[in-house]
């Protein structure tokens, strides 16, 4: 048998939900993705509550919450305690997007599924990987070897690869093909027939014009309403597809040399642009290639101003602006209190530059036609007076002065039970509570403090309890110079460090902004204030794709190229998955699947394989041959069993037959086929900033019969696009 593969979905299949996929290889349980709605709607978790103890690794794809958003909850409620993987800007960004969740709502409601202690928890033992990076699993999983690649969606973004015993099972959802200003497309189309493909409809109905075409429609948008002295919201992500949208308006603000503001509005905007500014070699080709020519970051904005309240926007002189504000949702964050005050002016804009969430207000708005006018709700967190705050100020001393009187017993119930424990019943100078001499009883009439504990002479026994202060000899060294120090007690580790910085909940200094670190530093006893509100939406409202995601056509090409063995279609609307799902069995392979929640469907590959020793006795009759840096040789052998019972390959009992040519693929080196025509590859095969490698296969020999079915077999491993 082959490699056992099951794959079960947690949540997002045949909807857009949030992402959470269980797949198994040989019974090693990998969670991949592990995503929460803007909702944080706690049913969709349920499925995942059933398994979170059996997973033994988590694989996370992308920053944004639809697909990492639970991990803080599943590890403080559900019991998941799995090492997590991913790239260093999937968990950089990730931890930025939580926080900002986090903020956004505590300031609105009484917020209680995660703290910032548990997004901490969470994210400090995440193992960070390159791409292309091959980890090895040890322990349960021996012999399975994850690697992420570039995904092209967002910062970091991971096409997941699981490989064991040379079958491959990859995840690819929310993968974009396209080149973009800050990315390179994904290398999807780089993989070749592998057994499991686990991959989404998201997309599968909707066509997307040229790049060109979409950003000049986009900033047409934008100039016209800021001509018509209008302002422009657009609703964004915390970390995520904002940044190109920040690079389009940067660059086209520096070649049109405009006035116009603009703002980008969150609760971790300066730590966002912070770190992206590190993360360059994640990025495209052509900002890598810019920062080594001219050491220009893209990222250091001249335009773009970054704010982390919304009083200091309002403080901003009147005018037309664009705001890129989070949540690109409008369920909570700045983004919906400026929709608040902005919808009812006919002159103002808000596009949207990505699909809300199904139910959410911003999916609401994008519908055709939108709504002439929508129910909101205003809440703001206002401080607590009056008797509101005596009677906050009474409970608090109340429950401090339980939890004083909790302590005190169970530190006195502890000291009884180290005395009981540790006195000697022998000793002549101590006398047990417990014993009935006349003597004892005296003692305690006359002294209740110290019942427990009699101490008859000068000295206390080494181990009894009395009442005295500790003493401590701290007796130094010395030599000619002084007094011996150990360098290591005066050397800052960068751990310590970032420790010493944090103010409160965990590592949290270096990552937020000053203004956020006030916010969660500030104890002022507070309550949530909510009004309902009926708005007219008077302001245009426009819909176009930045999602930097792969479109139908371009998923059904890139498939039918990939070829996998078997298809597993997840994440999208009932229609569009069905749509993939026929296609693909037409198209791309015979095996398709689309399961349902908790469906667990075997997709085990039906190649079978085996390990094989090469015995010592077949090893010294083989002829190698050199070719370039690496030798090859061919061997004719019959299978046999060790002492042991292990599978080993032993040579020939009669003489071998003759066999035909065949072609091998290669990494480098040139490869012989037949008598004339040789193969090479040439090109670097090593990938930078996530980019592809471009390489060739040149192919030498005279024009015969075998050069032509040698061309022939080889065009037809490859696509032509």
């Amino acid at each position: 048998m082959g490699t056992s593969v099951q794959v079960k979905p947690l949540c997002g299949v045949y909807n857009e939900n949030p992402l959470a996929y269980l797949v198994s290889v040989d019974g090693f349980n990998f969670l991949v993705d592990c995503g929460w709605n803007d909702h944080f709607d706690t049913s969709l978790l349920e499925p995942l509550s059933r398994v979170a103890p059996t997973v033994d690794a988590v694989l996370l794809s992308h920053s944004d919450t639809l697909h990492l958003g639970a991990l803080p909850y599943a590890m403080k409620k559900l019991g998941l305690s799995a090492p997590v993987f991913a790239t260093e800007p999937v968990y950089r960004l990730g931890l930025l997007t939580m926080y900002d969740q986090y903020l956004s709502r505590k300031q609105v409601s009484e917020f209680d599924l995660f703290t910032l202690d548990d997004i901490d928890s969470a994210f400090q033992n995440i193992t960070r990987l390159t791409y292309s990076q091959n980890y090895h699993i040890s322990g349960k999983g021996e012999g399975i070897v994850i690697a992420p690649h570039v995904a092209g969606h967002l910062l970091g973004g991971t096409v997941w690869k699981i490989t064991k015993d040379g079958e491959d099972v990859i995840y690819a959802v929310d993968f974009n093909h396209r080149k973009e200003r800050h990315l390179n497309g994904t290398v999807l189309e780089s993989f070749v027939r592998p057994a499991v493909l686990i991959t989404d409809a998201y997309n599968a109905l909707n066509n997307q014009p040229s790049r060109r075409q979409r950003d000049q429609e986009f900033l047409d948008a934008i100039m016209k309403t800021l001509r018509a002295d209008g302002n422009v919201l657009l609703p964004v992500d915390t970390a995520g597809r904002v940044l190109e949208l920040i690079l389009i308006l940067e660059q086209f603000w520096e070649q049109h040399k405009l006035a116009y503001p603009i703002f980008f509005l969150t609760y971790v905007s300066s730590s966002t642009i912070d770190y992206v500014k590190s993360f360059l070699e994640w990025m495209s080709d052509s900002i890598a290639k810019s920062f080594e020519h001219t050491r220009d970051n893209a990222f250091l904005l001249r335009h773009v101003k970054l704010l982390i309240n919304k009083s200091d926007l309002e403080s901003v002189p009147d005018g037309p602006k664009v705001v890129l504000a989070s949540m690109g949702s409008l369920e909570a964050g700045f983004s919906h209190d400026i929709f608040v005050e902005w919808v009812s002016d006919t002159k103002n804009l808000i596009l949207f530059s990505e699909r809300g969430q199904f139910g959410t207000l911003a999916r609401m708005l994008q519908a055709d036609p939108p709504p002439k006018a929508v129910k909101v709700t205003m809440s703001k967190r206002v401080p607590l007076v009056g008797e509101e705050l005596a009677a906050y100020e009474e409970e608090q001393n109340r429950i401090k002065k339980e939890e004083a009187l909790k302590a005190s017993l169970i530190k006195e119930e502890e000291s009884k039970a180290s005395l009981r424990t540790e006195l000697p019943v022998n000793d002549q100078m101590v006398l047990d509570a417990n014993n009935t001499h006349s003597s004892s009883n005296a003692i305690g009439q006359r002294s209740e403090a110290f019942r427990d504990v009699l101490i008859d002479g000068f000295l206390p026994p080494s181990t009894s309890v009395a009442p005295m202060f500790p003493f401590y000899d701290c007796s130094s060294e010395w030599d000619d110079f002084g007094e011996v120090i150990n360098p290591d007690d005066y050397v800052t580790k960068d751990v310590n460090m970032d420790q010493m910085l944090m103010p409160v909940d965990g590592d949290l200094a270096g990552k937020l902004d000053e203004g956020s670190v006030s916010l969660i530093l500030d104890t002022t006893p507070s309550k949530v204030v909510s009004t309902e509100l009926t708005v007219q939406v008077k302001c245009s409202l426009i819909y176009m794709d930045f999602e930097g995601r792969s479109d139908g056509r371009s998923i059904k090409s890139i498939l039918a190229h990939v070829a996998p063995l078997k298809l597993v279609l997840v994440h999208g609307s009932a229609e569009a998955t069905e749509h993939l799902k026929q296609h693909c069995l037409q198209h791309v392979c015979p095996h398709v699947y689309a399961p349902q929640i908790e469906e667990t469907i075997d997709v085990t590959s039906d190649l079978c394989a085996y390990k094989v020793q090469l015995s010592e006795k077949l090893m010294s009759n083989v002829l190698f041959k050199k070719l370039g840096e690496y030798e090859i040789a061919w061997i004719d052998a019959e299978v046999g069993k060790t002492e042991n019972g292990m599978l080993s390959l032993l040579p020939l009992s009669s003489p071998a037959p003759p066999h035909k040519t065949v072609l091998v693929e290669f990494a480098g080196g040139a490869l012989r086929c037949g008598e004339y025509v040789t193969l090479r590859k040439v090109g670097d095969a090593s990938q930078k900033g996530g980019s592809a490698a471009i390489q060739q296969i040149i192919l030498e020999g005279p024009l015969t019969e075998e050069y032509y079915k040698i061309r022939e077999y080889l065009y037809s491993q490859f696509y032509a696009p």
